[in-house]
């Protein structure tokens, strides 16, 4: 929860990515999750862009319907991510043999990461969008890196078949932009378009009142 003027409001996070909501608390937030379900395909001639920014923005909107229905105010934050390599559009891989087409291409090559974001505020219907891009340079890939790697199981819940801060991340030499845009949410620009809305961080206030308790607590014991 958090304070926007005078009311208590709710951080959503419409998604049930748990890098996202790992990057959120690591940041600090204090949020709650509302998983949504749309269908993430790709429309014929949509531009990857628009495919992302379209995707985060039905899930921010059916979280945001949702919070609507229990009259809640809240700020909900919808996020989608691709790859994209030589024109090529890369979702999580649906199998094994998806994945391993997925890292060949990635291999030896620099992709583009891309991340929709639709921020919303309920009830007051006001909206941020962005579509941050990120690029990240991969070292050449032997037949044996990526047998080894999707055997570890990690490529299969992750846009273009790898995560950055796990074992996916000994594959990448080099990035230009964003790192937490690779693991699916641009810290950052989340927090620049929070700002924008309204956003008041409780963490803050509420880390001065923990240092002023201790300081208050030490002064009594000397």
């Amino acid at each position: 929860m958090f304070g926007l003027g005078k009311s208590e409001v709710a951080l959503i996070l419409a998604s049930k990515s748990p890098r996202r909501s790992e990057i959120l608390r690591n940041a600090g937030f204090s949020f709650d999750v509302h998983t949504t379900q749309v269908d993430e395909s790709r429309r014929p001639r949509e531009s990857p862009r628009h495919h992302v920014q379209r995707l985060a923005l039905a899930k921010a909107s059916l979280a945001a319907e949702h919070m609507k229905r229990k009259k809640r105010p809240a700020i909900v934050i919808g996020a989608d991510t691709i790859v994209l390599v030589q024109s090529k559009v890369l979702g999580k891989p649906s199998d094994v043999k998806e994945a391993r087409r997925m890292l060949t291409l990635l291999s030896g090559r620099t992709h583009q990461v891309l991340t929709g974001l639709s921020i919303l505020r309920v009830p007051e219907g006001v909206e941020a969008h962005h579509v941050e891009t990120t690029r990240v340079r991969f070292l050449k890939l032997s037949k044996n890196d990526i047998d080894d790697y999707i055997a570890t199981g990690e490529p299969f819940d992750k846009a273009g078949a790898y995560g950055i801060q796990g074992i996916g991340g000994r594959f990448v030499t080099s990035i230009e932009g964003c790192y937490f845009n690779v693991m699916g949410l641009p810290l950052s620009r989340v927090w620049s378009m929070l700002l924008g809305l309204g956003y008041v961080n409780p963490g803050t206030r509420g880390g001065w009142s923990m240092l002023d308790t201790l300081r208050s607590h030490a002064q009594k014991l000397t």
